[in-house]
């Protein structure tokens, strides 16, 4: 496999690093402390007079959604795109108490700021895990709810995978390696197959991880996981009221089990042709889409299949 073409370095807050859009930030104070929140917010030429906040993914930051927002304001919709503390370009602090109910109020906050009402919620990976607490907590704000590929429909301590604690995190995080994430990647995404298109989802963890700050982004990485792990959110999806729907790649095998786990128990894990089903039936309505072949980032290898489920889903108001 060739060289990962970067040489670039990025501190925590990657301030060499441009976004395909303006970045503004919200500032604020929570848990004692000053923190920003970074955000792109793009609106369209042509209004339909509503919004789409995008919820990103813990190996990735709001820039990734860019041919999404795209498409959104091709659309007509008003696009929001934070990045969630401890992510991208938002603050990195070092004592900060990670739920997916403090990062739901932090969003909620910015749309505040923003005079943003009401919000078609669209979340991949571990978005899809902050967007289903966002709807949960404030289904008054939410009008439709799109889950890409979301990681926790699956209970891992629950089947099996051991517990590691945040300083056991933080050492396997201090090991990250520019070739190790793409390997990650490659494995766990992308089937085992990596193309040159792909190299651009691995610049910024590859940049801080050659960093001397790495170890900040680190800490936050270690305490996200801690916060992945130990919330599950997939046995409250009953009680989401939410319209919904799921796009689920086939070929996916994410799943959240590190160094220490058996390969019996880890043969079980990430089966999102099954979990994407249970999924469907749990929430109250639900439409699913299934991708055949693609893994955990459908936006990337079947932008045009997702694109349409997604639009298509938002301009109907339905998911029936």
């Amino acid at each position: 496999m060739t060289q990962i073409p970067t040489t670039r370095t990025f501190d925590p807050e990657l301030t060499g690093y441009r976004y395909p859009r303006a970045v503004q930030f919200y500032e604020f104070q929570d848990q004692a402390q000053t923190l920003r929140m970074a955000y792109m917010y793009a609106e369209p030429e042509s209004s339909n007079s509503e919004s789409v906040l995008l919820l990103h993914g813990k190996n990735f930051s709001g820039a990734y959604w860019e041919p999404t927002i795209r498409e959104l304001l091709r659309k007509g919709f008003r696009v929001i795109a934070p990045d969630q503390i401890g992510f991208g370009k938002s603050s990195k602090p070092h004592c900060y108490q990670f739920t997916f109910q403090a990062l739901a109020q932090n969003t909620r906050a910015l749309l505040d700021l923003l005079n943003v009402d009401r919000v078609h919620v669209v979340g991949h990976s571990m978005g899809g895990m902050l967007a289903t607490r966002f709807a949960l907590m404030f289904p008054e704000r939410t009008e439709q709810l799109a889950l890409v590929n979301p990681i926790g429909l699956e209970d891992w301590k629950a089947l099996g995978v051991p517990y590691r604690t945040v300083d056991e995190n933080y050492a396997e995080e201090l090991k990250t390696t520019p070739e190790s994430i793409r390997e990650y990647e490659r494995t766990s995404y992308f089937g085992g197959q990596w193309k040159s298109q792909y190299d651009a989802l691995i610049e910024i963890p590859a940049g801080w991880s050659k960093n001397p700050d790495y170890p900040i982004v680190a800490w936050d990485f270690a305490l996200t996981s801690d916060m992945i792990v130990t919330q599950p959110i997939l046995y409250e999806f009953p009680l989401v009221t939410t319209r919904t729907l799921l796009i689920i790649g086939q070929r996916d095998r994410t799943a959240f089990a590190g160094p220490g786990v058996s390969e019996d128990v880890r043969a079980t894990l990430g089966n999102y042709p099954v979990l994407g089903r249970a999924a469907a039936r749990a929430f109250q309505h639900a439409k699913l889409v299934e991708i055949t072949g693609v893994g955990h980032l459908p936006q990337i290898e079947a932008f045009d299949q997702y694109s349409e489920a997604l639009l298509g889903f938002l301009a109907s108001g339905e998911a029936h």
